[in-house]
């Protein structure tokens, strides 16, 4: 779906658009078992902060989700900022502390509603999470990975061997990305299903 971008949109206005696309998928009748949330980099966060939003709402919630390489932990704590700068050719700090002032303008980093490892992740459906062994936001991925599984959420975790940024958009002379999307398409088909159980919610 296409949202409002920062910078002449900060937050929340991708998440309340966000929120707005699968509301309007129910409207229109969607089952929320057979809708499934995917993003990557900052979308794989936007994931995030739609389901806890949803949540929080006490809305029907999506029967699965999936973050590649997300971009969770705006306060960017992870040691893997430290431990695998050299390694990720993609990101480092100095680009990732202006995009976050873009998006977040005067508002609190650690706020659990966009740095979701720091979120009540409990009642949050089934989610996958790949992330590639070269990224500096390895530790963010893991931490959630981690979170999600201490709140009962049902995680599959995927770390990748010397995998960048989302090495998925490389899929047309990558094995590894194209793997790795049809990983997502299998975890997906087998947790929307019409027979799949229920989301995390109960619902």
């Amino acid at each position: 779906m296409q949202y409002r971008l920062a910078p002449e949109h900060p937050f929340p206005a991708a998440l309340d658009d966000a929120c707005a696309g699968y509301e309007w998928l129910l409207r229109r009748g969607f089952k929320p078992e057979r809708i499934a949330l995917i993003g990557d980099s900052a979308g794989g966060g936007l994931v995030m902060s739609t389901l806890v939003t949803l949540r929080d709402k006490r809305r029907p919630l999506p029967g699965a989700t999936v973050c590649i390489s997300p971009w969770v932990d705006l306060e960017s704590k992870g040691e893997s900022w430290r431990t695998r700068q050299a390694m990720d050719p993609m990101l480092d700090l100095p680009l990732v502390e202006k995009l976050r002032v873009l998006y977040l303008p005067g508002n609190d980093l650690a706020n659990p509603v966009v740095s979701t490892v720091n979120a009540d992740l409990r009642g949050l459906p089934p989610m996958l999470i790949q992330v590639g062994e070269r990224e500096v936001l390895f530790s963010e991925a893991e931490l959630l990975a981690r979170n999600a599984r201490a709140a009962g959420v049902d995680v599959t975790f995927e770390e990748w061997p010397q995998m960048v940024h989302v090495w998925h958009l490389y899929y047309a002379m990558l094995g590894a990305g194209r793997e790795a999307i049809a990983r997502v398409g299998s975890f997906v088909c087998a947790r929307t299903r019409a027979e799949s159980r229920v989301n995390g919610n109960g619902k």
